[in-house]
Order: C-alpha cells, then structure tokens, then sequence
C-alpha cells in the first residue's frame, strides 16, 4: 500500500487523537490538562485537515468540530490559569 501526503497527515492526526483519549483512559493524562487540549487541538486539525484534502465533508465536520471544541477548552483553560496566577 503507496500512502500519499494525505494519508500521512491524517494518520498522524488520528493517532495523536488516540494517544491522548487513551492517556486519559489509563488515568496518565487529565481532561482538562493543557497537554491533553493541546493534542487534541493538534490531532483533530491534522485529522481535519487530512478530510479536506480528501473533500471527505463528514469527517471535515467531525474533526472541526473537535478542533474548534479543543480550542475553546485551550481558551478556558488560559482563562482559570490567569485567574489562579493573580
């Protein structure tokens, strides 16, 4: 099997995804930790990313969503860490 530049990206993507949600499961990595958001920001983009080289818009959807839901988790997350600094 020949993987083109697409496939590479979104594997990667997928398997960043993967490695954080099995993190979390194996009780290594919280939800609402910044390297938990911060791999789901950048696996579900890669993923995303992956789906619309392909014009594949069901995972487009799925994986942007993740991503933009990821980011605001990252915005909230900034938001607690300045409150707590002060």
């Amino acid at each position: 099997m020949k993987l083109n530049v697409n496939d590479w990206i979104g594997f990667i993507g997928v398997t960043i995804l993967l490695i954080a949600f099995l993190m979390n499961l194996l009780n290594k990595m919280d939800k609402n930790s910044l390297s938990y958001i911060l791999l789901n920001i950048i696996g579900a983009g890669l993923a995303c990313l992956a789906s619309l080289l392909i014009n594949y818009m069901p995972f487009v959807i799925l994986e942007g969503t993740w991503t933009v839901v990821s980011i605001i988790a990252l915005i909230n997350y900034a938001k607690k860490t300045t409150v707590n600094h002060r």
